[in-house]
């Protein structure tokens, strides 16, 4: 396939792009804490701008203090912010890519913690999500901030940017005033339509005065908002006329506030493209590009959306942090390369709002965010480098050493690569994970990693191969409670119903309701069984990213699976459980197969069989302590790139 419409030029305003591969605007958190621009953000455009995207926009960028909705944002409210957004457009513009930045007030839809007041909004309104009441705006404050959204604008241009993005979506302050969702005003900022359109009219025709008439501007809206009362399809139309009246060159489509998010950050739960007909629709409606987003990771998608004229740019989000270098590899024919994102939004929403991290980064690849700190380059000495255990950190530390000149050996048991995690690909919704793990053995293998399946290390195959390191990435094993009953030939593991090797039949208790519980209810309710789910907590899931477990426990509720939680087992019994609930012994009885799903201990026998015989052991991920995927990547690129 040539991919020839998604690298065909096309013109937004006065602007030339070289293809139709848009960075869309993602808060990373990467900014010093006054709102200049770092050496990380300026890595992290740079990866992106080598790896052939036509048009990079910089992320929510503040026009006022005020507006900040994360930490560490980028400021634009002052003459001081121009310096630094220079060098993040010439670091751009040397690979020929072109930048906008996206000028942004997030309203009431920001804690007092991040911007240190009581946040402002249309109205006094409180955000589903972030439930702090805003204090309402006057009519001259509103008439301030239509001068600094201009002002904000003035400054990208003297920064050197080829187009500014007004963002009026996902619920922030312009999108506040456009919804009757947040705007409850009765004077001439509220009410009807027309007056709930006046702010963004406003900002768009000030932005105009201060930037010229061929600078081009863009226009960022949620077609849909997806809350009660909020904006629909008809009325977006309607807006996209008015803003492209106003002088707006390109419409930006997106979809869903704070109160909708799961659409903001779809999950596998959506399709790829999930948005795209939203798109289409404003491309009726307007004569001027439209750029669709909404999940695309697959080009062949994205080559179809722009060659049957649903949409003139795509924007690929989540996609974009996970492989900075994709339209190179598209266009180089090398797709079956691409680091796909699984669309677990761990690394990426999930630590942008995770105190200890305030990043973004990506599960599939860890080197986003970390480009200054981490880097795949040739080892100044190369060594024999043997990895036990071919799950997703050894798999990822395996590539990465091999990339780095190292000669690597990966020892796997199994006939099939991925440990726990490809068990994890097999429930509703998972199946992205098996991509992941395909592209991890693509990698292996064009990096020339020797592959020995089906052969469990022992300390003297391990020792035959003379290694310099040795890498125990060897995963863990489900972790029995010590119950009476235990023994009991109804009690099966999660992996074993997952991977087909028992038929759970057709009513199934399930102990212990955390990630992987839950998804094997999901799985065992899907088939039509009847499914029940103890767990010791509150609430079942909690260890899963909140957007992924919404969908999840609505898909539960659907499937009518008995959830009972704050039940603590104390004994197994014929075909069922004894357990305590509110402080009384309850039974629990009639069940074909009993499911536990407690939680793993690691498995790492290797390590006092291998402890004085090699130069350099290692123990990552699961072997090292039991947690998740994401850990076990990252331990096992920052080790490979150090070995």
């Amino acid at each position: 396939m040539s991919f020839s419409a998604l690298f065909s030029p096309l013109k937004v305003g006065t602007l030339e792009l070289q293809n139709r591969f848009v960075i869309p605007p993602m808060g990373t958190n990467h900014a010093n804490s006054d709102g200049t621009v770092s050496d990380r953000n300026i890595a992290y455009w740079q990866a992106r701008a080598r790896g052939g995207w036509g048009l990079i926009i910089v992320e929510v960028t503040a026009v006022d203090p005020l507006g900040k909705a994360i930490p560490y944002q980028l400021g634009i409210w002052d003459d001081k912010f121009i310096d630094g957004l220079r060098r993040a457009t010439e670091a751009v513009h040397q690979y020929g890519a072109k930048i906008a930045v996206q000028l942004h007030h997030a309203g009431r839809q920001t804690y007092r913690s991040v911007i240190g007041e009581q946040p402002v909004a249309p109205s006094p309104v409180s955000c589903p999500v972030c439930r702090e009441i805003p204090r309402e705006l006057t009519v001259a404050e509103v008439y301030a901030l239509i001068e600094k959204f201009g002002d904000a604008a003035r400054r990208a241009r003297e920064a050197g940017f080829d187009m500014v993005e007004i963002h009026g979506a996902h619920g922030y302050l312009i999108a506040q005033f456009m919804s009757p969702h947040a705007n409850k005003r009765v004077d001439e900022f509220g009410g009807s339509f027309a007056n709930r359109m006046k702010f963004p009219l406003e900002i768009i025709r000030n932005v105009r005065r201060k930037v010229g008439r061929g600078f081009p501007l863009s226009f960022r809206f949620s077609a849909e908002e997806r809350v009660p009362g909020g904006m629909d399809t008809e009325e977006s139309l309607a807006a996209a006329r008015l803003v492209e009246a106003a002088g707006i060159d390109v419409l930006d489509v997106s979809v869903g506030v704070y109160g909708s998010m799961e659409y903001i950050f779809a999950t596998p739960a959506l399709p790829p493209g999930h948005s795209l007909p939203l798109a289409a629709a404003v491309k009726k409606a307007v004569k001027i590009p439209v750029i669709g987003v909404g999940r695309f990771n697959e080009p062949h998608l994205a080559e179809n959306a722009v060659q049957t004229g649903k949409a003139d740019l795509i924007a690929w989000g989540r996609q974009s942090l996970a492989d900075p270098e994709l339209p190179n590899k598209v266009a180089a024919g090398q797709v079956d390369e691409i680091a796909p994102c699984i669309a677990c939004n761990q690394g990426c929403v999930g630590y942008l709002f995770d105190a200890d991290k305030l990043l973004v980064s990506c599960l599939v690849n860890p080197f986003c965010g970390r480009e200054v700190a981490m880097e795949i380059k040739p080892a100044q000495k190369k060594k024999k480098v043997v990895v036990v255990g071919a799950g997703p950190g050894g798999l990822e530390c395996a590539w990465v050493a091999a990339a780095c000149g190292h000669e690597v050996v990966l020892f796997e048991k199994e006939a099939v690569a991925g440990g726990q995690w490809r068990v994890g690909a097999i429930p509703p919704a998972k199946q992205p994970i098996a991509a992941a793990l395909a592209y991890y053995l693509r990698m292996c293998n064009k990096y020339g990693v020797k592959l020995r399946m089906e052969t469990e290390a022992t300390a003297e195959l391990i020792l035959a191969e003379n290694p310099a390191a040795v890498v125990l990435a060897t995963g863990g094993e489900t972790d029995f409670p010590p119950l009476q009953g235990i023994d009991n030939p109804r009690v099966v593991t999660a992996s074993e119903v997952l991977e087909g090797k028992v038929d759970p039949g057709p009513a199934v208790l399930i102990i212990g309701g955390g990630l992987v519980g839950s998804e094997t209810a999901d799985f065992l309710a899907e088939q039509g069984r009847e499914v029940t789910v103890l767990e010791m907590l509150p609430e079942i899931a909690t260890d899963m990213q909140d957007v992924v477990r919404q969908f999840l426990m609505d898909r539960l509720y659907h499937f009518g699976v008995d959830i009972e939680t704050e039940t603590t087992v104390r004994e197994i019994t014929a075909d069922g459980v004894k357990a305590i609930q509110d402080g009384q012994e309850v039974r629990l009885e009639g069940y074909d197969n009993i499911v536990i799903a407690t939680g793993i201990q690691s498995v790492r026998g290797l390590e006092e069989q291998l402890k004085g015989k090699v130069p350099e052991l290692h123990i990552i991920g699961d072997a090292a302590e039991p947690r998740k995927a994401i850990d076990a990547i990252e331990e096992g690129a920052a080790l490979a790139v150090k070995l």
